[in-house]
């Protein structure tokens, strides 16, 4: 019976790790850029005397899917989706460089740009830009912006873009996705943009929703295997009074 309640239990706790990361998933659905987490478990027999036929889940890091999402034209000036293989270049409050795919970019009053309360990252650094009346992202994600009043175009810089290996990346709690190593990735220029466009989540709605219905009901079924072994141990504990 102790073997029984101690796996059921363990397999309980994985349930409900589980469910946190398909419901994340979930409530990220319509978030731009955003990139579906996976959760991974593995089995450990406990070692030991006394332990045999006890069997721990493990709950390991949760691992990223990093395939792209739906692309939408907005006509948004500022709106830009990566083409194919890449990620946009922010700055994170503590100064670290990361990534992302969210490519909803706003101007605030003092010109700075920022994705999602990140800074984005240029040529040089965070972008600032200067006034303007009419901006444009080109394809190489070079930024040109008409002077107030008219004029020719003007070349503000352009955003770093860089493409890393799926394993040389890792998402943390900021929602980002960091170097592996911590170091930042070199621009690639072979990276593109599209335009006026954004990348939706790569989230299925719709299978995430089973998902959890699933972990719903291998919970139920967890559970009822502790009341099982709770039934078995009274029942052998009434035997062993009454002997």
């Amino acid at each position: 019976m102790d073997s029984l309640l101690f796996t059921a239990a363990s397999g309980a706790s994985r349930v409900l790790k589980a469910q946190h990361v398909r419901a994340n998933n979930l409530s990220n659905a319509d978030t731009a850029g955003f990139r579906a987490d996976m959760e991974r478990v593995s089995s450990v027999p406990l070692k030991g005397a006394g332990f045999d036929g006890r069997t721990m889940v493990v709950t390991n890091s949760a691992s990223t899917r990093f395939d792209a999402g739906d692309m939408v034209k907005t006509g948004r000036a500022l709106d830009a989706a990566i083409m194919g293989e890449g990620y946009f270049a922010v700055q994170t409050p503590n100064g670290e460089e990361a990534y992302t795919r969210a490519g909803n970019l706003k101007v605030d009053e003092f010109g700075a740009v920022t994705v999602n309360g990140f800074a984005v990252i240029g040529d040089g650094g965070p972008l600032v830009l200067p006034d303007y009346q009419k901006i444009q992202i080109s394809e190489r994600g070079v930024i040109s912006l008409t002077p107030p009043g008219g004029g020719a175009e003007v070349n503000a810089g352009g955003l770093k873009l860089v493409k890393p290996e799926p394993n040389q990346l890792e998402k943390q709690s900021d929602g980002l996705l960091h170097s592996v190593t911590g170091n930042p990735f070199d621009a690639d220029p072979l990276v593109q943009v599209a335009p006026e466009h954004i990348e939706g989540s790569n989230v299925s709605a719709i299978d995430e929703l089973v998902n959890v219905m699933s972990l719903s009901r291998n919970f139920e079924m967890q559970f009822r295997m502790m009341k099982t072994a709770e039934t078995l141990a009274k029942s052998g504990n009434k035997l062993m009074s009454s002997s």
